[in-house]
């Protein structure tokens, strides 16, 4: 019989997650913090990579495949970086950066940080300049609304509060 038909009992395969896609013709905008991110995650790659290297595990090869592939897009993603910093944004408007306090339709306030893709932790209030509630943000000023539509509702979030000051700053947890 074929080896094409058989189970090999080698080491398994390693599944390589893929990274956040950006949007067709869209920048890799990043702040100061989710490029220091992105370095760090390369240098912790090239550490594994060494532990790897050194050390006589059966599944070797796979493991220095898996972390070649990412450390590829990696160099592609800081490759294509393009560094925003907030005292470039204007001031009065939601941009790119821009830290934005929100009143939800049901009263609940929220804080959420516009950033890159890569960067992107909505849990934390993260959120890529490229999702909808981004696009929903993006170009207002204190005190005018956004409409949020999502496929179960529609949101109109009244924008209370924005600022630039702690854009390359960890978020605050809520």
């Amino acid at each position: 019989m074929s080896k094409a038909f058989t189970k090999d009992e080698g080491a398994p395969e390693l599944l390589v997650v893929p990274r956040a896609p950006l949007p067709d013709g869209a920048a890799n905008y990043v702040t100061a913090r989710g490029l220091r991110r992105l370095h760090e995650e390369h240098s912790s790659l090239e550490q594994q990579r060494a532990r790897i290297e050194a050390a006589d595990a059966p599944d070797r090869v796979a493991e220095l495949n898996a972390l070649g592939q990412r450390a590829v897009e990696l160099q592609v993603r800081i490759a294509s970086a393009e560094l925003v910093q907030g005292a470039t944004q204007p001031q009065d408007e939601v941009r790119f950066g821009a830290t934005v306090r929100v009143r939800r339709d049901s009263g609940v306030e929220c804080r959420y940080r516009i950033v890159g893709v890569d960067e992107a932790d909505a849990a934390r209030g993260l959120i890529a300049f490229c999702s909808p509630l981004a696009r929903a943000l993006l170009g207002k000023r204190v005190g005018e609304s956004a409409e949020l539509w999502t496929p179960r509702e529609t949101n109109e979030l009244e924008i209370l509060a924005l600022d630039y000051d702690d854009m390359d700053r960890e978020p605050r947890p809520e």
